[in-house]
């Protein structure tokens, strides 16, 4: 069986990236435990479509695109719940006969694929598309959402109580944030999914999904999995702040929510987000990597 070509050498062959980047990245995907198409494509380094195209290179697979412009028969989406292709970014695209054409951004996680083929008795033909044209595609056909990547720095609130609601959102958009709000958890979900906000502030007791469910929820999405999330409660005593920050929620705070208290933690969640991917040294001879991995 032939080597795979490895996805840096790809880049560094195609001129997109030098070999000295990809040590650097290496190492960051190392550090963040993440894919290293994935810190590449976040740090803005490659588009979505020169990964895809890479990876297609890489694993002999053909890429598909323009996800939007086609029509998806619902026994063909059923195949797939919408929570399987939110967390492991798939998307079925067509079935013929017992053979499932199948959108995927990471060609690497071959077991949920299997498991799809063995539990519907399908054989999976695999293309390679770019993780926006699969939540795109996500949103609209499976959420009835459109997909709203924004470079403007967004902050969903999510609360089921109106008043905390309007009161965040009017202090927020007041000094310049763009806000979208959702009334209860997994409406909350559905959200991030669709809107990609950079910070995310969750009442802890709310109908369908509760702040703690949210934050899990979010956690086992990669695309999400550092998104700072602030939960606000009424609960003020101390132990269930530390228990709030033990689940890993970014900061806590107690209602009724003080403007100053408010601006200044999510002032400092948009710094931990924007500055997460930023190098803060130079990898050294002792920690540059032999060779160049596949991701």
């Amino acid at each position: 069986m032939p080597t795979r070509k490895r996805l840096g050498e790809i880049f560094v062959e195609q001129g997109i990236i030098s070999a000295k980047t990809v040590e650097r990245i290496l190492c960051r995907s190392k550090l963040l435990n993440q894919r290293f198409g994935t810190v590449l494509e976040d740090m803005e380094l490659v588009t979505g479509e020169e990964l895809a195209a890479a990876l297609g290179i890489q694993y002999g697979f053909k890429t598909v695109s323009n996800l939007l412009n086609y029509a998806y028969p619902p026994e063909v989406l059923r195949i797939i719940p919408e929570e399987v292709c939110i967390e492991q970014i798939l998307f079925p695209l067509r079935l013929e006969q017992s053979k499932l054409a199948l959108a995927m951004a990471d060609p690497t996680d071959t077991r949920i694929v299997n498991n799809i083929a063995e539990n519907n008795g399908l054989t999976i033909t695999p293309y390679i598309a770019s993780r926006t044209e699969i939540f795109s595609a996500i949103c609209k056909f499976y959420l009835g959402r459109e997909y709203v990547p924004s470079g403007i720095d967004t902050v969903l609130v999510v609360d089921d109580d109106p008043i905390t609601l309007d009161m965040i959102t009017n202090i927020l958009s007041k000094n310049g944030y763009r806000v979208i709000t959702a009334t209860n958890g997994m409406e909350g979900f559905k959200s991030v999914i669709a809107e990609k906000p950079q910070v995310v502030i969750t009442d802890m007791v709310m109908p369908k999904l509760d702040g703690y469910g949210l934050l899990s929820a979010l956690q086992n999405l990669p695309e999400m999995m550092f998104t700072p999330v602030i939960l606000i409660s009424a609960v003020a005593h101390e132990d269930e702040e530390s228990s709030a920050f033990k689940k890993g929620f970014f900061d806590f705070m107690t209602k009724p929510v003080n403007e100053i208290t408010l601006l200044i933690r999510v002032k400092r969640a948009f710094i931990f987000q924007k500055h997460h991917y930023r190098f803060e040294h130079e990898p050294d001879d002792h920690n540059r990597p032999a060779d160049i991995h596949d991701q």
